[in-house]
């Protein structure tokens, strides 16, 4: 299944800070656009993840 979110990348001094508004708690952070991107992508995944999990145990 493929899934499309919207990424919010903003620099903050020497980082970047990376968020989806479609994921509540999904952030990223690198010192490049790519980087905070490539985290971002992992914390959506993990929380998809955990909210499986979560709706299997109810």
């Amino acid at each position: 299944m493929l899934n499309e979110f919207t990424a919010v990348i903003e620099k903050d001094d020497d980082w970047y800070i990376a968020y989806c508004p479609e994921v509540p708690g999904a952030n990223g952070q690198g010192r490049t656009e790519e980087d905070a991107r490539r985290d971002l992508v992992e914390a959506i995944a993990l929380v998809l993840e955990d909210r499986r999990i979560d709706a299997q145990g109810s």
